[in-house]
């Protein structure tokens, strides 16, 4: 019956597509409030059904047909060539794709090596509680600062086997590796993110007239980054006080007195968890089976960053702007390389080890490649309905409804809040920020007499955005790094966001006291004031409203 009703809905929602154009309203988008329901049809899908693969092709087939005169048959067509292979053509995308299946593959053969495993038990000798497991994780996810794409695929299958072994559900796993992703990488001096938000900068104060080193003013927003900084707070305040609330006391309580990590009927997004030979060879567990790998990886990932920056800046950048190189490179290219050096690095050991032989190293790695198929379809479509969502131009419409005239006061809230609902709504963080940053600088600049560059609520009406956006790519369930996340930490998807959506709010909703707080008190002070304000309040709700996970178990 409850199928059914499902199956009802689903084609009464398709049968507005048709019925409902009428209704398109001019704005900020030609297609008026409907541009909301690509996104809308396809998160509520993904909810209802528990299909994230049919919700989001669903999703990606009603935009296509509002660009296509409301034809199916060729917006059917338009779907598959257009912005599903149009998706994977695109070189970063595709980049992306073989980043993600080759880092499977290399985790496939540490798997048969035993070396997740023995990590694991080399770091139970130290991290002997669920706690002190998930401060591990968290603190690795901080190190590997400099990428959110390699942070998720380091760090989830890195320390899996030991939150497993300290009964830490995968859902809270996946919560500590997303959100030390891109809320450390957006804020890094140093990463992947840091060329395209200066670049960003620049161009915007460029266009007003404003000069200045636009490296500096992006270290100047670092202080109003707020949703960031409260998301790491948030993270070890939870860990620290031992509490949950919402759907992850759940998934804890669940994960420690039953020892399941994952829910019954769970589907989770990867499966890197590698059985023994068939002839049960004795392997000797050795952490170097995994360090020496994923090292090189890391290393390489970041020497290759320095080096593909600067080829690319054609002599314009000298090779000692570790910063520039970082901000120039092409990541997507780059974390190729470093994940095929680390599966060579693997294979070397397994063979040189006589764990494995040349055969096996490929079978392994093969299998490993084979655990991240879904991932990749599922990454496909959501990039397929980013692509969609841009040209019916979801993200305008939204600005247009609420960007008119705020005061002083209510400004960085107001571009917090709206960076937050295109980023959702779009699943994007750096498209939100394309869109959103010219709008809201020129905006803020007005309110102010003094030089932007230097002005307390310029800068957090920047931030506002930078930040606002993270917040919405973090828990978007058609995000890409959110996918990832599930994906890395195996655990299911849906899950994921569910669990993960009550603490992003916490984190959103901090953020905006500490807005107000700077939009009131327009000053140095002022932003000292909210910070302190926002994390006091922050352990004293998590104090309040969570509940003791150990108690429980």
């Amino acid at each position: 019956m409850k199928t059914n009703k499902k199956i009802f809905g689903l084609v009464i929602l398709m049968l507005l597509l048709f019925i409902t154009p009428a209704f398109a309203e001019d704005g900020g988008s030609p297609y008026g409030i409907l541009s909301l329901l690509p996104p809308l049809l396809a998160i509520a899908l993904a909810f209802l059904t528990k299909q994230v693969i049919l919700s989001l092709f669903i999703g990606v087939f009603s935009g296509v047909m509002m660009l296509n005169g409301y034809n199916p048959f060729i917006s059917f067509l338009r779907t598959l060539d257009t912005y599903i292979l149009g998706s994977l053509a695109d070189s970063w995308n595709a980049g992306i794709i073989i980043f993600s299946l080759t880092i499977g593959g290399m985790v496939g053969i540490i798997g048969k090596m035993k070396g997740t495993q023995a990590i694991a038990d080399s770091l139970a000798k130290r991290a002997k509680t669920a706690k002190s497991a998930q401060i591990a994780t968290t603190i690795m996810g901080m190190v590997v600062f400099f990428d959110d794409y390699a942070n998720t695929l380091i760090v989830g299958p890195t320390m899996r086997p030991l939150t497993d072994k300290m009964k830490v559900s995968r859902e809270k796993l996946s919560y500590i590796v997303d959100s030390t992703a891109a809320p450390v990488a957006g804020m890094a001096a140093i990463s992947t993110w840091v060329g395209y938000e200066i670049g960003l900068i620049a161009d915007v104060f460029t266009g007003m007239g404003v000069e200045g080193n636009f490296f500096i003013v992006f270290i100047k927003t670092i202080p109003y980054a707020f949703y960031n900084i409260f998301t790491l707070v948030l993270i070890y305040t939870l860990i620290i006080q031992g509490r949950e609330f919402g759907p992850m006391y759940e998934a804890e309580k669940r994960a420690r007195t039953t020892g399941k990590v994952l829910a019954d009927g769970a589907k989770p997004m990867s499966n890197l968890d590698f059985g023994d030979f068939k002839d049960n060879r004795k392997i000797e567990l050795k952490v170097s089976n995994a360090v020496v790998p994923i090292s090189t990886l890391v290393i390489s990932a970041f020497l290759g960053l320095w080096y593909n920056g600067w080829v690319l800046g054609e002599g314009e950048i000298p090779w000692t702007a570790i910063r520039e190189c970082f901000g120039n490179a092409d990541a997507s290219v780059v974390l190729i390389w470093a994940a095929v050096l680390g599966s060579i690095a693997a294979g070397i050991l397994a063979i040189s080890r006589k764990i494995m032989n040349l055969g096996e190293v490929f079978d392994s790695w093969i299998e490993g490649c084979k655990s991240l198929f879904i991932t990749s379809v599922i990454l496909i479509l959501a990039w397929s309905i980013g692509a969609v969502v841009g040209e019916v131009q979801t993200a305008e419409f939204l600005i247009q409804v609420v960007s008119d005239t705020v005061p002083e006061l209510l400004l960085p809230i107001l571009v917090f809040a709206i960076s937050c609902v295109v980023a959702f709504s779009t699943g994007t963080s750096w498209g939100t920020m394309a869109i959103v940053v010219p709008l809201a600088v020129p905006l803020a600049s007005a309110y102010v007499s003094v030089d932007p560059t230097t002005s307390p609520v310029v800068l957090a009406t920047l931030s506002a955005v930078l930040s606002g956006s993270i917040f919405g790519d973090h828990c978007s369930p058609i995000s890409d790094t959110t996918i990832m996340s599930s994906m890395a930490s195996g655990s299911d998807h849906l899950d994921h966001v569910k669990t993960q959506v009550p603490y992003a709010l916490t984190g959103a909703g901090f953020a905006m006291v500490s807005y107000i707080i700077v939009g009131t008190l327009d000053s140095l002070v002022g932003t000292v004031i909210a910070l302190a304000v926002s994390v006091a309040g922050i352990i004293i709700f998590v104090k309040t409203v969570g509940k003791k996970v150990e108690e429980a178990a």
